[in-house]
């Protein structure tokens, strides 16, 4: 079978150390354009992976009909329109989290996706995670009963990406904590219970820890070294309530606190037992029998989930599944951050149709 050629789009960070390797470990695919805007850092890929061409105006991928597949690796700000251009030249695409800055923008990529039948799926990696897949199926199964609430907590105490940079900038990425940290989390609790859908949204963000720039301690900012002269305007902690039709779900959230206690953690609680998920890590279960409460910890062969979730981007394309990640989904996602930074806003609850 002929290999599907691809194009990254965006060659920082999650490109290098994620897409490129898994697509460069798959034999159905084969990597013809490295792109980024700065010029560079696509020459510096295709001198380390030893292939592709390098360019720095993504048209030129769209003008290719050689190029049946896109990965967009790019700030967030840019998702929706390259997503939508790369649709519309007849590329499948897989883009990374969040889909979008704003719900409107996913509800567009959305409709494109639609209107070409073209593959829209979206970089929610844990939904290709060996331990979240157990989890679900454990829950399908009624092992754990009636979910009747989850609860998420992504906190740290000084961690704030690259301040004053894309991360820290509205316009840019969206949002901070929330829109960065958060869309992992609740995406987990989305897919685990099922994609129930959303009834009511409070939620409130604040931006307090480093908006004063100059001032703000740390001990590493991996996106860094601060940029005192731009800007921050995002959310560096969240809180959130949801009730959907299936289990209520809260979150608290920080990319800085001052409590130096690291969390990163969902618990799902059931009428017959519970879990906890450490993010990026093993779960334990706890429950009741015969008078006895019990503790386990789960022990399993884990996949590497960004090479599984490139090697079924690659299969769908050819076989027409509709992936887990899919578009029509993981909307879901976007449309409730939207929710929670519009309750944010207006200091009130959101209701849904």
């Amino acid at each position: 079978m002929e290999k599907i050629k691809v194009a990254i789009i965006g060659c920082g960070t999650i490109a290098s150390n994620a897409h490129i390797k898994a697509y460069m470990a798959n034999k159905q695919a084969e990597i013809k354009y490295f792109c980024d805007i700065l010029l560079d850092k696509a020459e510096k890929a295709v001198e380390e992976f030893g292939c592709g061409t390098a360019v720095a105006d993504y048209r030129v991928i769209l003008e290719d009909p050689e190029v049946e597949a896109v990965s967009i690796c790019t700030p967030n700000h840019v998702h929706a329109s390259i997503s939508i251009d790369c649709l519309r030249a007849g590329k499948n695409v897989l883009c990374e989290k969040p889909a979008a800055r704003t719900y409107a923008e996913a509800l567009e990529m959305q409709k494109v996706q639609h209107e070409t039948g073209k593959v829209l799926n979206i970089g929610v990696v844990n939904r290709f995670n060996t331990g979240v897949n157990i989890i679900k199926q454990m829950i399908e199964n009624g092992e754990l009963g009636e979910i009747y609430h989850v609860y998420a907590s992504f906190r740290s105490q000084r961690s704030i990406p690259g301040l004053g940079g894309a991360f820290t900038t509205k316009s840019i990425a969206g949002g901070g904590v929330l829109i960065d940290w958060g869309v992992h989390y609740l995406d987990i609790v989305m897919y685990c219970t099922g994609d129930p859908q959303p009834k009511t949204v409070s939620g409130q963000a604040y931006s307090k820890l480093g908006t004063d720039m100059k001032n703000y301690t740390y001990t590493s900012m991996w996106a860094g070294p601060p940029k005192y002269d731009g800007t921050y305007d995002v959310d560096d902690f969240v809180t959130g309530m949801i009730r959907t039709d299936g289990p209520t779900i809260t979150l608290n959230g920080a990319w800085a606190q001052n409590i130096g206690i690291e969390e990163g953690y969902i618990d799902f609680l059931g009428d017959k037992a519970g879990i906890r998920l450490q993010y990026g890590a093993d779960f334990k279960i706890f429950s009741a029998q015969n008078g006895t409460l019990l503790e386990t910890a789960a022990r399993y062969k884990a996949v590497d989930m960004f090479q599984n979730e490139i090697d079924s981007f690659l299969t769908c394309i050819r076989t027409g599944e509709k992936l887990a990640s899919h578009i029509d989904t993981v909307i879901l996602s976007s449309q409730i951050i939207q929710a929670i930074y519009d309750s944010s806003e207006s200091r009130s609850e959101i209701v849904f149709p």
